[in-house]
């Protein structure tokens, strides 16, 4: 009788389940862990053959990039002192302190040996300016523009070479 009952039970679909769905899980499992881990290599070998490939073109990149040559500082003194031309009542007067800035090491002595003409064409060149036109900032960047365009001007007549990249008004006063 009790295989009768057996029989007559029907089997519990649970128990089968349970069975046939831990072998699929667990090759589930290891298909994906694989995969995964599949991925991963490939990726930190492409990261790393990258590494190495634009390893070079960085360096090169760096080295093209590289901070220029210090600045260097040349003051003409003593400062500039010009009458300006103008309509208003009185003399009118500008002073300005002019500093030439090179980056160039062979351009200092340069700039030190015709300092002399430097001056000279940078007083005509103030004593020309009214004093509307530099009464705002626009107007001093104009000035300072011209009066660099002078100095490259003469040293490019000079020594074949602008040698000044830049100049720089320390003081500008105008009474």
């Amino acid at each position: 009788m009790a295989a009768a009952a057996d029989k007559s039970r029907k089997p519990d679909p649970s128990k089968d389940k349970d069975t046939a769905a831990k072998p699929r899980r667990s090759m589930l499992a290891t298909v994906l862990v694989a995969v995964i881990a599949a991925g991963g290599a490939g990726g930190a070998v492409w990261y790393f053959t990258q590494g190495r490939a634009d390893a070079a073109p960085a360096k090169a990149k760096v080295a093209t990039s590289a901070t220029p040559a210090p600045a260097q500082y040349f003051a003409l003194d003593p400062a500039f002192v010009v009458n300006l031309s103008g309509r208003l009542d009185g003399p009118r007067y500008l002073q300005v302190e002019v500093q030439l800035m090179t980056r160039d090491p062979e351009a200092l002595p340069a700039l030190q040996t015709h300092a002399p003409a430097i001056r000279a064409r940078l007083l005509m060149l103030f004593s020309q300016v009214e004093p509307e036109q530099i009464a705002d900032r626009a107007g001093k960047e104009k000035l300072q523009a011209a009066a660099l365009a002078e100095v490259q001007k003469l040293m490019t007549a000079e020594t074949g070479k602008k040698t000044a990249d830049d100049l720089l008004f320390t003081s500008f006063v105008t009474q």
